[in-house]
């Protein structure tokens, strides 16, 4: 039952239906040159899929505070004209849209449009380690400038149609940069105490009131906790709070972290529902002031409806926002409303298609969902003039994405794998610590086929006794994957060498000594697989703990507070030629699985030429010094090759077909190039071949 979930709740003076916000997402579609036809199409399909509330990426309110050259900039017409099509779409569908107003301060990227070259604009000159630049102290000039930008955007959101803004200050941008001692060294009327600190969120906030007046909804996404040393302590948060409470904000989103923190706030690694804590304290400070009614929006690691529901009931939380979710799966209000919650695609936390991407220019999408971000370029609701017969061969991701495509698309369709389960690698990395939600994203896949009628056979390996039944059919999908490559090195035939997916099948069968060759993101994975010693998740209380952080916070909390190493059995070497381990998992996510490793013992070689393998382990030159990596098994983490077979029976057969995922290139082979490829050679194909008889 989700009763708390599906309460009305009211934001000023906006009825909102339910609890759960679309949170905001930079999706590098704000600046496309389609006159914002994909935004547009990307917030409706939310709408239509249960979103009530939606709260834009960030709009930059001025040039110099554009994180970057995908931002859209409020001064730009162009920019303005997307965001009114998007407002529209939203409204036409039956939702209501919040326009983000936002400032990058010192994490203002290289490219922003409008920078000339400058340096970025901050409280003062502290070198940012994201955006790798020192940036310029604002002058009183400047804040003054900054905040009447604000307010403009304030009345550019009201003027473009809106139903609330949401300022932004929160995650180490500029309103936030302000609140912190770390980045705030001021001794002016900005800053050299807690009162002077947070008065400039104070300031924009009374602007942004007074530009849109009283009964325009204006919510504040604040930082509950930094994350950093020399962060806002808590007293401090807390008293911001209430300031914001006192100056007319009619919602408190709270969030957390920086993008410098070291701790861990989005990736797979923090349990569901870690962060609510902060904002229930936020509300508890707030009640204390006689501010009982003012709504609170915890955020940040929810998935699913259902945890949203175990916080709100719990009280001090009035709504949770929830945003790439709705990248994985834009229906997930509406499915988890009607009572499927168990066919909800989930967000499984990669950050590689979203977070990753909205760092740089291309288009923000979804591993899970490959149409997200491009809704306009494959519309929904499709129906075929003829309805043809498909095969898709291989029920890895790239193969159940296009046979998912097809039947959605209205077509027959049959899917064939080789292996007595679907889902290729992802049956491997549902295995290690921390993703058991990409073994779920198979099963709902495979749930989904089921429910479109899509015949699945398992353990039939296609080859020459299929073409003629291939041969009936309008057309294939090769999504056949890669096997382990094995390299051209002495002592790989021996007995205790293994290739990766041997030893993730098995991993118990291993010895106390292992040495891995190759150090990509596989081999990541199993080494942590390996060192893990239970792979039971931690609760939100204990992944606290381990992270050293205590409530209230002190100034300071949320210093480097590594993992306590889990004393496990196995010692593990991972090594590889080049000179970074970890290379191909995603920026925001490759920091978390290293310091993973490091806690649990691994030792990392780099830079290594290989010898030989022996019996006793694996003989390597490293450090101009040549050395025995003592071993009992050694497993082999050194690429794959294409399966790819079946290819030259099909043209032989004269069967028209598309190649996705591993099969396409097995070179930098990741899932979501393997989903995607999917998404596209399901409709390459029907193109192809929607005209034969």
């Amino acid at each position: 039952m989700l009763d708390h979930v599906f309460r009305p709740c009211v934001i000023g003076g906006l009825t909102v239906p339910h609890r759960i916000v679309m949170g905001a997402m930079h999706l590098n579609l704000e600046t496309l040159d389609d006159g914002g036809a994909a935004l547009a199409a990307f917030y409706a399909e939310r709408v239509r899929g249960g979103a009530a509330l939606i709260v834009t990426g960030g709009s930059a309110v001025d040039a110099a505070g554009s994180g970057g050259p995908g931002y859209g900039v409020l001064d730009d017409e162009d920019h303005r004209s997307a965001l009114r099509r998007a407002a529209r779409a939203v409204h036409d569908s039956g939702g209501l849209i919040a326009l983000q107003l936002f400032h990058a301060g010192r994490y203002a990227l290289p490219g922003t449009p409008g920078a000339d070259g400058a340096a970025p604009l901050a409280p003062s000159a502290v070198y940012s380690r994201f955006s790798r630049t020192t940036p310029q102290a604002m002058t009183a000039r400047q804040i003054g400038e900054t905040i009447a930008a604000f307010a403009r955007g304030a009345g550019a959101a009201y003027d473009l149609g809106f139903d609330a803004v949401e300022v932004m200050g929160s995650e180490g941008y500029l309103i936030n940069q302000f609140t912190a001692p770390l980045t705030n060294r001021r001794d002016d009327a900005w800053g050299g105490d807690a009162e002077r600190r947070r008065r400039f969120p104070v300031e924009v906030l009374r602007a942004v009131r007074a530009a849109v007046g009283p009964g325009f909804p204006v919510l504040f996404r604040m930082s509950g906790a930094d994350l950093v040393a020399d962060g806002t302590p808590w007293e401090e948060t807390a008293a911001l709070a209430v300031a914001l409470a006192d100056a007319g904000a009619d919602a408190l989103a709270v969030g957390v972290g920086w993008h410098e923190s070291p701790v861990p706030t989005v990736q797979a690694q923090v349990p569901a529902g870690t962060w609510a804590v902060y904002a229930q304290r936020i509300k508890r400070a707030l009640r204390t002031a006689g501010h009982d009614a003012l709504p609170v929006v915890a955020s940040n690691r929810f998935n699913q409806l259902a945890q949203a529901e175990e916080v709100l009931a719990a009280g001090d939380v009035d709504l949770v926002a929830m945003a790439r979710p709705f990248l994985a799966d834009p229906a997930i209000v509406g499915k988890s409303r009607a009572g499927a919650s168990a066919s909800v695609d989930l967000c499984i936390a990669c950050n590689e298609a979203c977070i990753d991407r909205s760092f740089g220019t291309e288009r923000v999408s979804c591993l899970v969902n490959p149409r997200a971000g491009y809704e306009s370029d494959f519309p929904a609701g499709h129906s075929p003039a003829r309805r043809g017969r498909y095969a898709v061969i291989g029920a890895g991701v790239a193969g159940l994405e296009a046979a998912r495509t097809l039947a959605r698309l209205g077509h027959e369709v049959e899917v064939y794998e080789a292996a007595d389960e679907p889902g290729g690698q992802f049956r491997l990395a549902a295995r290690v610590p921390g993703k058991a939600d990409f073994g779920a994203t198979v099963r709902r896949r495979a749930q989904e086929l089921d429910g479109l009628k899509v015949p699945v056979y398992l353990g039939h390996r296609v080859g020459s006794r299929d073409m003629p039944l291939l041969r009936t059919m309008d057309g294939v999908v090769v999504a056949t994957g890669v096997r382990p490559r094995r390299p051209d090195l002495p002592g790989v035939a021996l007995p205790h060498v293994l290739d990766y997916a041997q030893a993730f099948a098995d991993p118990g069968a291993l010895g106390p000594r292992v040495a891995v060759i190759g150090g990509g993101g596989i081999a990541v994975d199993l080494a942590h697989l390996l060192t893990s010693g239970s792979a039971s998740a931690l609760t939100p209380e204990e992944f606290l703990s381990s992270r050293g952080l205590t409530m209230p916070l002190e100034a300071g909390a949320g210093a480097r507070t590594a993992p306590a190493a889990a004393g496990a059995a196995r010692q593990v070497t991972v090594m590889r030629r080049g000179g970074r381990i970890g290379t191909g998992i995603g920026p925001s996510t490759r920091w978390v699985a290293m310091e993973e490793l490091r806690a649990g013992g691994v030792h990392l070689l780099t830079d290594v030429v290989y010898e030989e393998i022996t019996r006793g382990g694996v003989v390597v030159e490293a450090a101009g010094e040549r050395r025995l990596v003592a071993a009992d098994h050694v497993v082999l983490a050194t690429g794959q090759e294409s399966r790819r077979d079946v290819v030259a029976l099909l043209h032989q057969a004269g069967v028209p077909f598309e190649i996705a995922g591993g099969a396409a290139d097995a070179r930098g082979l990741n899932a979501v190039r393997a989903t995607a490829q999917g998404l596209r050679a399901a409709h390459r194909i029907v193109e192809r071949t929607a005209s034969r008889g």
